[in-house]
């Protein structure tokens, strides 16, 4: 009997240490090319207005407008109108293509809230530049504006810097330099080592060069706007002495907040218990275990976990949130509001992970202007 529990507890602890492992492995893994996973099923004909006919799931039937991105290449971007076709189909308006493309039935898609594929499609004049970094060159888009205050504009997790366009409008419109920035082991900056992510760990040290970019072209101002895992990035460069005075703002979307927590949603959206999350920390923070698993060091979770930190927030910040966000909870966002009302202003919209923009555009665009305005009046 007593072998019996040695072996059950042996199996039980292998068991644990096999769970963390994946959870952590699958948290970290390299940037993988985007999935297909949608079928056009039909393209239907309005007198003008054409028509994508697709299964409904929650993405493809939620308010708002998206983008439909085409396996073959190519991306049509779709507005807020749904229309039933039955229960288990629904139509989106289709509101512009990219030049030349023809849909099909039959073409295989994937939804995105990533609007705009270049500067161009956002209406935004860009140049592509380099950023010299530790991990090697990263491309990024530069747009010039007032030479005195700039935006960085940080994109998240599996995400790219297309993404970041979406806020980049705000700050092109007010007049702001920006630069739209890539780091290491994502699908456009170079890849480092095994090409794991580090949560935002050593990602930061490329964008922190990005500001040393626009510090040496004059920058006397900046301004972050960071979107999930960008936010992470974007709160340890604001918290770092020798950019006091410097960064003066935070734009943050669907932040991450405590990577712990965060961790714990996403095991909770495979309808394993979220406490499974706590499985996967040792392997993120543990010398030995850090080196299995294949990144260069240790991640410091608890410099991440900004509702313990919150004291220690110095700089004014907006936050736009989902209510539904099923990826970085909004507790954590209104938990930061509630710790610092003399810094932190959230809006929520009801939209999921990095959504916001997609769900309402300008009330988000309007958000952002606004207290923007506010912080240069005050």
């Amino acid at each position: 009997m007593k072998r019996t529990l040695v072996l059950s507890a042996g199996l039980l602890a292998a068991s644990t240490l096999g769970a963390g492992w994946t959870i952590a492995r699958r948290l970290t893994a390299p940037a993988a090319p985007r999935s297909f996973d949608l079928t056009i099923h039909d393209i239907e004909h309005d007198g003008g207005t054409g028509r994508i006919v697709l299964d409904r799931t929650d993405q493809t039937a939620a308010d708002g407008i998206y983008n439909l991105w085409l396996e073959r290449g190519g991306w049509a971007q779709l507005g807020a109108e749904v229309r039933d076709r039955s229960s288990r189909r629904i139509a989106r308006t289709i509101t512009a293509t990219s030049p030349g493309l023809e849909l099909t039935a039959g073409d295989r898609a994937s939804w995105s809230g990533i609007y705009y594929a270049t500067p161009a499609d956002a209406g935004i004049d860009a140049r592509d530049i380099t950023i010299t970094t530790p991990a090697g060159a990263c491309p990024a888009w530069r747009i010039d504006g007032d030479p005195a205050t700039w935006t960085i504009h940080i994109h998240g997790l599996g995400s790219t810097r297309a993404g970041t366009l979406r806020g980049v409008q705000v700050a092109t419109d007010l007049g702001y330099s920006s630069l739209v920035v890539t780091y290491r082991n994502t699908l456009e900056g170079p890849r480092v080592g095994t090409g794991r992510t580090t949560l935002g760990h050593t990602e930061t040290i490329d964008v922190d060069e990005a500001i040393g970019y626009a510090v040496r072209r004059g920058a006397e101002r900046m301004i972050l706007f960071a979107w999930s895992m960008g936010a992470a990035v974007a709160l340890q460069l604001a918290a770092r002495p020798r950019h006091e005075g410097l960064i003066a703002a935070l734009v943050l979307d669907s932040p991450v907040l405590d990577w712990t927590e965060t961790i714990k949603a996403n095991v909770a959206r495979t309808r394993l218990p979220a406490s499974a999350g706590h499985l996967a920390v040792p392997w993120l923070c543990v010398g030995s275990l850090v080196w299995i698993l294949g990144l260069p060091e240790p991640v410091p979770l608890s410099q991440y976990d900004w509702i313990a930190r919150a004291d220690d927030l110095a700089t004014p910040t907006l936050v736009l949130h989902g209510t539904r966000d099923s990826s970085a909870p909004i507790r954590l966002s209104q938990a930061l509001e509630d710790r610092r009302p003399d810094l932190v202003t959230l809006e929520s919209f009801d939209a999921d992970h990095t959504l916001a923009w997609n769900s309402d555009p300008d009330r988000w665009r309007a958000a952002v202007r606004n207290w923007l305005a506010s912080r240069q009046a005050s």
